[in-house]
């Protein structure tokens, strides 16, 4: 029988809480979510959407008449404001590393009366990025590894994205700027990449498709060992740009393949 504790009527403003609900047997809950929502599939076909990321419909999602608002970052700080303003309960999460995504899934367990089973997925999480860590340990030249989120300006990886790489057995090159929590922390010029010199190049640009030829005719990027070898690879933006359950299995898998090419 579904728990009676916790709210009852969520709204989903990211894909990620809608996945972890999910994943918790939890989904009864959700009555809204963002447009961007891919995981789980049936989840668009059963829940009303709402909202886009950086803003969405107070009217419809008031109309909904939850009892709490999940979302995330400071990128949806607007839109958390003039839900409060709308007399809201709103929870924004702004978690950045792995361990941050694993408390999440934690949090939102204790929220709905499902810790046991958020345990369980979190320890499952662990176990599979052990594996990983211990796979990448027998690599013997670990690639230096390029990850670009957006093209212009060019933003590098985002920390949960950089552990992954390292976890997959890459380095990072971009590693420091990773810790930046807001984007403009992670800007870097094309000549920096040319300087770097990445083996590898992972792209995954937010909300459109890469562009792999524009990236080789780059200036200086014909000198890059990634393009020379034909490395440039794209990764689908709702398995490694959320961070949440997916980034941890399908996102942490992509890398891992591309790595090891």
């Amino acid at each position: 029988m579904a728990s009676q504790s916790g709210p009852q009527r969520i709204v989903c403003l990211t894909e990620e809480p809608t996945e972890i609900l999910y994943l918790l047997g939890e989904e009864h809950r959700i009555v809204g979510i963002t447009v961007y929502t891919v995981r789980p599939p049936e989840a668009r076909e059963r829940h009303p959407m709402v909202s886009a990321f950086i803003d969405g419909s107070v009217r419809k999602i008031c109309e909904l008449k939850p009892d709490l608002i999940i979302g995330f970052s400071d990128i949806q700080a607007d839109l958390a404001a003039k839900l409060i303003k709308a007399n809201q309960q709103v929870l924004i999460f702004n978690q950045r590393s792995i361990e941050e995504i694993l408390e999440v899934i934690l949090t939102i367990g204790r929220l709905v009366a499902a810790e046991e089973k958020a345990q369980h997925l979190v320890d499952g999480y662990r176990s599979s990025i052990e594996e990983a860590k211990e796979r990448a340990s027998k690599i013997e030249y670990r690639p230096k590894v390029y990850f670009e989120e957006w093209d212009e300006p060019a933003f590098s990886a985002i920390r949960w994205v950089s552990e992954l790489i390292e976890i997959a057995g890459g380095e990072d090159v971009f590693s420091e700027k990773s810790h930046g929590k807001l984007a403009a922390e992670r800007e870097v010029h094309w000549s920096d990449v040319v300087d770097m010199n990445p083996d590898i190049i992972l792209a995954s640009w937010c909300g459109k498709p890469v562009d792999v030829e524009s990236m080789r005719q780059r200036p200086g990027w014909d000198a890059i060992t990634a393009v020379k070898n034909d490395r440039i690879h794209e990764i689908d933006p709702s398995i490694i740009l959320q961070p949440g359950p997916a980034s941890l299995t399908d996102g942490l898998r992509a890398i891992q393949s591309l790595l090891q090419e």
